[in-house]
């Protein structure tokens, strides 16, 4: 067998893959390569005869699955979207992935996130590389103390929207290592996930009235697409910040936008947007209480060792004749 991995993959993934097949590795974070032209993608597993693909954004979709004998798929994403799984599954191929692979780094992204903007991070940092502030008195020493006086984490109410394994990490952090109050609106929890993280469900209207931040952690589903608009904002305190490292496409970022720069709201945190990838022509970057991250909120060496582990141990159980975890079409096994 030969495996084409073109993800993000660490050494200890391939430790454990090298005793089963080669491997043709091209990191598309070091080459820049993202196989979306299905005919460039056949030609090149092809050209380097490979049966099994691991990926993280390349399209395997009908015209990849009927061109080539692929016997196993990894890929490095919380769900394989990028694959024709009904064509996938017929042919009986294997398509393992990597739930909750980064996690914990978009957790972590997000508890940054808050604390920039309570302590006003970007605001300060503007103004001092601006090359328009110097402290040359008390005033003026004051005035920055003033200015810019925030708010600990500790004494907030956070609303968490949708406790799935980012929200859920989010809210373990704030309640047991700065002591936030937590509410969490997700219409699916258990009570028992919500009593682990000693939070209190709310419905969606009192958790934005209530909550001084308010962060999304949902997948994207027709019935969440837009469900942060215009009424939802309004409903929120005008000293409220929002965070988003979900999904754009859960917020109308015109409303979000507007509310922003009219201070409806008091400040953004945002790692994911309509276009991407971010640069500097992106909106949000002209306001001073936005902080804005270039959806890298799961961009971690940790990350990618994890992911690597992940898939390596599943095509490896897979082909031991055990049943691999993180398998999206179990249906294959009884084939």
């Amino acid at each position: 067998m030969k495996a084409l991995i073109t993800a993000p993959f660490h050494e200890s993934g391939f430790k454990i893959l090298k005793k089963y097949m080669g491997i043709v590795y091209e990191n598309w974070r070091e080459t820049g390569v993202l196989y979306r032209d299905p005919n460039e993608y056949i030609d090149k597993i092809k050209k380097v005869d490979a049966d099994v693909l691991i990926t993280e954004g390349d399209y395997i979709d009908e015209d990849v699955l009927n061109a080539c004998d692929i016997k196993i798929i990894g890929v490095c994403r919380g769900y394989p979207d990028n694959v024709d799984m009904e064509l996938a599954s017929k042919k009986n191929i294997p398509v393992i992935f990597t739930p909750d692979r980064n996690a914990d780094a978009v957790a972590d992204m997000t508890i940054t996130l808050m604390l920039a903007q309570l302590r006003h991070l970007t605001k300060i940092d503007r103004l001092l590389k601006s090359g328009s502030f110097f402290v040359d008195t008390g005033e003026d020493l004051a005035m920055l103390y003033r200015t810019f006086r925030g708010w600990e984490l500790g004494s907030r109410t956070i609303g968490i929207i949708g406790l799935g394994g980012v929200g859920y990490r989010v809210a373990k952090r704030l309640r047991f290592g700065f002591g936030s109050k937590i509410l969490v609106y997700d219409p699916y929890v258990k009570d028992e996930k919500i009593k682990e993280i000693q939070g209190k469900k709310v419905d969606l209207n009192t958790l934005l009235k209530e909550s001084d931040i308010i962060t999304l952690h949902t997948k994207v589903t027709d019935e969440t697409v837009d469900m942060i608009g215009e009424k939802e904002i309004a409903l929120m305190k005008k000293s409220a910040i929002f965070i988003n490292t979900a999904r754009a496409a859960l917020v109308d970022e015109d409303a979000l936008f507007k509310a922003l720069k009219e201070k409806k709201i008091a400040g953004a945190g945002l790692d994911v947007f309509g276009v991407e990838p971010v640069d500097s022509d992106n909106m949000f970057l002209e306001l001073d209480n936005v902080t804005v991250t270039p959806h890298a909120g799961g961009s971690t060496f940790d990350s990618e060792i994890n992911q690597s582990i992940m898939i390596a141990e599943d095509i490896q159980a897979f082909l031991e004749g055990k049943k691999p975890k993180f398998l999206q079409n179990p249906e294959v096994l009884k084939k």
